[in-house]
């Protein structure tokens, strides 16, 4: 049974020789890589220790082309710093052609510059530094290559590699921090060269192939890419661009990972790592090559489906056929031509759009900003008309409470010159009187008539001393008025005062009008004094006429003292007086009523002369406030307007931002889908790969084991075959540092 297990072994060992010339290479550098990663994963053997054995190696075996491609990288790998990069197009070809896997992780340094980089000495002390990001990159590690061996294991020695990586970062640059397409990156990078070194050429990386833009938080440059790419598939698949249009399929849902990943999670990591070896040569532009080969393969499947469909085309399909004939692909995504001008025009394009969406949104901005100003005066003027509304009502009010009280007033005025007619009628009877009593004055009278007419003069006495009272109450109620005057001269000072500072608060553009108003109120005060002082004089005639009378009154008197006649002719000469004298108190108790009548009136015409002022006044004011209101509803019905338009303005920038972000969490949860469906996809396909595989070398075990049985011969030469295979062993151990020499390699791994 152990010649059997030996005879399984060798057998396996005979089979990787034979399918693989560098098997020899691969043990020796297999075994320096479990023996670093029983202390954590990191080499410690030279570049110039793998470089010779790799080369000496690779002179011994038999496959010529292997060979020279072996012996060449390693020539460029030991004299890069010695002129190697000025060979950079010699390189840019062998570099498509694919790196060999055992010089791979040293390239990729010397392609991007890492191999020298100051980075790796802040290594160890940002470890030593607790970052932001370390929750979320805890929580993203185990999403990471969940199906890789190095990755698959919790807390294994893969996971906290790559912790220890992206936590680095995070602390080198902050603006960055971390994001979880770029772990899919530094996972590709830890497959092939230790921490420091991936952690060193990740910066590179970011810095020098426009990566750090487009994993910052804005993901400007992934937007670019996307612009770019979109224009490179209208220009130069058009059918196919036209099919997505129609079918509402945008770039960014299946592209955003290959430009994000670079491929890594899209395609074998075979064929990965090989698009990292262009990537790292020529840069970006390999992705875009890559990506419009793929298209230009599937165009014809992808014309016939609808969004679903495409998916899953990009998720199962497309790595199949890329596999395939990977070389071929590989060919004609290098003979694909991108105008580097074109790129430049579109990125300007680029940036000259999304720098009018930023002017869009600050615009809507500031739209939103008025609009809530306007609703602010919009409510303003609400209140304010709200009250002049108010103060118009109660000015109507009060209008109509002064119309009323006008209308009284001239019902009483017209009452007043009806009784001013009846007293001049009554008047003209009085005088007609007067006249017939003097004619018969001039008739003899008998002693009868005398002392009838006695009688009468008796009673006009005491109608004079009544008369005599009515004129102290004349009097008196003159001096009322002169009082009253001056209270109404007063009031009159007060309304100009009023005025003026009403005249202050109006406009300009009424100062006319208040000037006649003001010129109309002086006229009618003019009329009232010119109305007072002729009342004065009436009075003052009344008074002399009164004089007169009381001093024919006193000469009858006297002339009845003179003995001349009898009682009869002294009787009919009193009865005669007493008649003129009866008459002329007649006269004037009409005068004096005439006279109160006509104060009365004056008065009366004063205050409707007033009340009309006042009705002007008020109406002039009211028509201001008509106007004011006016104006006032033009600038809220022009703020009505304006704000409905900036209120339609607003809905459709709602709506189109409601479009906007539908999108973007449509494209995420696409973007998300996608990536659950890789990582499926690839799980299912390496677990697919490890069983047969096994399958394999199991069947071959059986086989050449069933063989091995049957043959005694062939029992010889495996023994042969164990013995030789035991000194070729033991002739090709690495050999040790001391003697080695490390002059020209020490650029890359100093010796420890």
């Amino acid at each position: 049974m152990a010649e059997l297990e030996l005879l399984k072994k060798l057998e396996e060992a005979n089979r990787l020789i034979e399918s693989d010339t560098k098997s020899l290479n691969s043990l020796s550098v297999g075994t320096a890589k479990s023996q670093g990663s029983q202390s954590g994963h990191s080499r410690t053997s030279s570049l110039a220790s793998q470089i010779s054995v790799l080369s000496g190696s690779s002179q011994e075996l038999g496959d010529t082309g292997e060979d020279d491609l072996w012996t060449t990288w390693g020539d460029i790998l030991k004299h890069w710093d010695m002129g190697g990069k000025r060979k950079m197009a010699n390189v840019k070809d062998l570099a498509r052609k694919g790196i060999p896997h055992h010089f791979r992780g040293m390239a990729w340094q010397v392609l991007c510059g890492a191999h020298d980089s100051s980075d790796k000495s802040k290594y160890s002390a940002y470890l030593r530094t607790q970052s932001a990001c370390e929750k979320v990159i805890r929580r993203d590690i185990a999403r990471t290559y969940p199906e890789h061996d190095f990755f698959k294991k919790k807390g294994g020695v893969g996971q906290e590699s790559l912790f220890n990586v992206m936590k680095a970062y995070s602390i080198h640059d902050r603006e960055v921090g971390y994001c979880q397409g770029s772990a899919f990156i530094v996972g590709l990078l830890l497959m092939e060269m230790p921490e420091e070194d991936s952690f060193a050429v990740l910066v590179k990386i970011m810095q020098d192939y426009r990566m750090r833009e487009m994993f910052k938080p804005s993901m400007a440059e992934l937007g670019l890419c996307m612009y770019q790419l979109d224009t490179l598939v209208q220009e130069h698949i058009p059918d196919l661009y036209v099919h997505f249009q129609s079918q509402a399929i945008h770039t960014n849902l299946y592209a955003s990972s290959w430009f994000l990943t670079l491929f890594t999670t899209s395609l074998p990591l075979n064929i990965s790592c090989r698009i990292m070896d262009c990537f790292l040569s020529e840069g970006i532009e390999i992705i875009f090559r890559i990506a419009l080969t793929l298209l230009t393969i599937g165009k014809h499947e992808l014309l016939l489906l609808d969004m679903e469909g495409v998916i899953k085309y990009f998720q199962s399909e497309m790595p199949k056929k890329f596999e395939a004939d990977q070389d071929a692909v590989f060919s004609m995504a290098f003979l694909i031509k991108i105008n580097q001008k074109k790129m430049k025009r579109l990125e300007k394009e680029y940036t000259t759009m999304k720098s009018k969406e930023k002017e869009d949104e600050i615009e809507l901005r500031r739209m939103r900003t008025e609009n809530r100003l306007l609703r602010q005066r919009i409510d303003m003027l609400e209140t304010e008309s709200s009250e002049l509304a108010d103060r118009l009502i109660q000015g109507q009010v009060t209008r109509a409470e002064e119309e009323e009280t006008a209308f009284a007033m001239k019902r009483e005025l017209a009452a007043i010159k009806q009784h001013d007619i009846n007293t001049n009628q009554k008047l003209v009877e009085a005088r007609d009187r007067i006249k017939n009593l003097e004619d018969l004055s001039s008739k003899p009278t008998s002693l009868e008539e005398v002392s009838l007419r006695t009688e009468i003069i008796e009673q006009k006495q005491e109608m004079i001393n009544c008369l005599q009272d009515e004129l102290i109450k004349v009097r008196l109620r003159d001096a009322e008025n002169e009082e009253t005057i001056k209270s109404l001269r007063g009031k009159i000072s007060e309304s100009e005062e009023e005025r003026k500072r009403e005249r202050e608060d109006i406009p300009e553009h009424n100062v006319a009008s208040l000037q006649e108003e003001l010129a109309a109120s002086k006229l009618r005060e003019a009329e009232s004094n010119l109305a007072l002082k002729d009342l004065r004089s009436k009075v003052s005639e009344l008074n002399t006429m009164w004089q007169k009378h009381l001093k024919r009154s006193e000469n009858p008197g006297a002339q009845s003292e003179v003995p001349s006649t009898p009682k009869k002719l002294l009787g009919s000469l009193l009865e005669g007086k007493s008649d003129a004298a009866k008459l002329e108190e007649e006269l004037m108790t009409s005068r004096l009523r005439e006279v109160e009548g006509m104060a009365e009136l004056k008065e009366l015409r004063l205050k409707v002369m007033e009340l009309e002022t006042k009705t002007h006044v008020i109406h002039n004011q009211l028509k201001r406030r008509t106007e004011e209101v006016q104006k006032l509803t033009d600038l809220l019905e022009e703020g009505s307007r304006k704000e409905t338009d900036l209120q339609t303005q607003l809905r459709e920038s709602k709506r189109k931002y409601t479009d906007l972000e539908g999108k973007l969490k449509e494209d995420l949860m696409m973007a998300r889908i996608r990536d659950t469906e890789n990582s499926q996809c690839v799980a299912e396909l390496t677990q697919k790969i490890s069983n047969l595989e096994f399958k394999n070398q199991e069947q071959t075990t059986e086989d050449d084991l069933t063989t091995s049985l049957n043959e005694s011969d062939r029992m010889r030469e495996l023994q042969d075959k164990v013995a030789s295979l035991r000194a070729q062993t033991n002739n090709f151990q690495l050999p040790t540092p001391a003697c080695t020499p490390l002059v020209e390699y020490k650029l890359f791994f100093p010796c420890k």
